[in-house]
């Protein structure tokens, strides 16, 4: 089956045709006409299987001219990143067609992005937080909107988005068309779906946890951080065969860490993008990626989950996710469109639980390598790499003490007991407190007696 197949109009022809695509994925192939009858649809597919033009190309086959200002097709994804990505995406898609993409995201001037809504929009790219401030700020109105996509809807809710996510429905028109698409399906997503998908129409392609064919897996038992680095460092020396290569790290400190400590090697050849960076660093870092200026990616999950990162050729995991989804997530970022990809993971003692958890879920043991001889193993440790006692007294808190040489009995003195409130327990004693009014008169005389 080839795009031929779809019956497609002659823009999204020659859109095709630009773009060089020949057949389409599995996913594209289920989700096409399912979508376009007009069905709600849960799209369960590996990332790194062509999910937004799966959803995009029955949405633009169906997408007449309109000149009316508020949008048709509402687009949520979790970063700005991806809002970037989708929209690039769909202006290439819809190359040969008047369709008006806005992309609406956070950390940029709101009033810029209210003006660019109000000019008119056929399809808006969002995230949720930054797409509710417009709905609420009066800025864009969704009571045109008639299909919802929601990708990425795992990352989304691992980011916190579900009260804007509710709050979203709430106001977009009951009668309309919901796409969701989401690598793992999960108990969050499954309460989501039950509360706003009228009897979806669910598509599963790859689910996480299948390892992809086209992706060699391999990993190396490592005892520290720093050993990681060097490690990472005698593999990507190799200019010729990791020319692109995206270095997953599991948090933002690790990856400044990782960045801090190769920069004076490959200064000119890394990138570096997380939550911290700002925003016109990320996207220049990850343009610099892409267009090949940079050769070494550092990137944490949230980051990189869902970018299109053209001809990957290696995945390297510093760390070994929590997680065993996210490791699928992450390899998922080489062998994309059917290339050929590579995965390499790090992994130490104290990781070595998660790393079987991933062979568990994949069903599949990763080869392991040996350590190079030529690579160093580091002594410095991370503050959490540190053995540290739980006590520095193990004896502190013993209930059993006993004396040592220098114990002796207390002297008289030191063994009273302290029995605080006295002087007023004697006051209360003395003057008793009366139980009626003429009992207080009775103490007044007997105290005036003894005087």
């Amino acid at each position: 089956m080839d795009f031929q197949d779809f019956n497609l109009t002659k823009y999204l022809r020659y859109a095709i045709e630009d773009l060089g695509f020949e057949k389409p994925t599995p996913i594209q192939k289920e989700a096409f006409s399912v979508i376009r009858s007009g069905k709600n649809v849960v799209g369960i597919s590996q990332t790194g299987t062509g999910k937004t033009f799966a959803f995009m190309l029955p949405i633009l086959q169906d997408l007449k001219f309109s000149k009316q200002l508020s949008p048709r097709v509402l687009v949520l994804v979790p970063t700005r990143e991806l809002v970037l990505q989708t929209v690039e995406n769909i202006e290439n898609y819809a190359k040969y067609m008047t369709v008006r993409v806005v992309g609406v995201y956070g950390g940029t001037n709101i009033n810029t992005q209210a003006i660019q809504v109000k000019k008119g929009a056929d399809i808006v790219v969002a995230t949720p937080g930054r797409l509710y401030d417009l709905v609420l700020g009066g800025a864009l109105k969704l009571k045109t909107t008639t299909k919802l996509v929601v990708d990425e809807v795992d990352v989304m809710l691992d980011l916190g988005f579900l009260f804007q996510l509710n709050n979203i429905f709430e106001l977009l028109p009951e009668r309309r068309q919901n796409i969701m698409f989401s690598a793992t399906m999960t108990d969050d997503v499954d309460e989501l779906i039950s509360a706003f998908f009228i009897d979806p129409f669910k598509i599963s392609i790859a689910v996480s946890g299948t390892p992809l064919d086209n992706i060699a897996q391999s990993c190396y038992p490592v005892p520290n951080f720093y050993t990681k680095a060097n490690l990472l460092a005698h593999l990507i020396k190799d200019k010729d065969k990791f020319s692109k290569t995206l270095v997953f790290v599991s948090t933002k400190k690790h990856a400044d860490r990782i960045y801090d400590y190769l920069e004076s090697r490959f200064e000119k050849e890394m990138v570096v993008i997380h939550s911290n960076k700002s925003q016109n660093y990320r996207i220049r870092s990850i343009e610099k990626f892409n267009t090949g200026k940079s050769r070494i990616l550092i990137a944490t999950d949230v980051m990189a989950r869902g970018l299109d990162l053209d001809k990957i050729t290696h995945v390297i995991n510093i760390d070994t996710p929590d997680f065993p989804e996210n490791y699928m997530h992450r390899i998922g970022r080489t062998g994309r469109a059917e290339n050929e990809g590579n995965s390499i993971l790090f992994y130490t003692e104290k990781e070595k639980e998660a790393k079987e958890e991933i062979e568990l879920l994949m069903a599949y043991e990763i080869p392991t390598m040996d350590f190079p001889e030529e690579v160093a193993v580091s002594d410095d440790l991370l503050a959490e790499e540190r053995e540290k006692s739980n006590q520095k007294n193990p004896n502190r808190n013993a209930k059993d003490l006993t004396g040592g040489g220098a114990f002796h009995e207390k002297k008289d003195k030191n063994k009273k007991v302290n029995n605080p409130g006295k002087y007023r327990r004697e006051l209360a004693e003395k003057y008793k407190k009366p139980q009626r009014r003429g009992d207080k008169i009775q103490n007044l005389k007997k105290k005036n007696k003894k005087k």
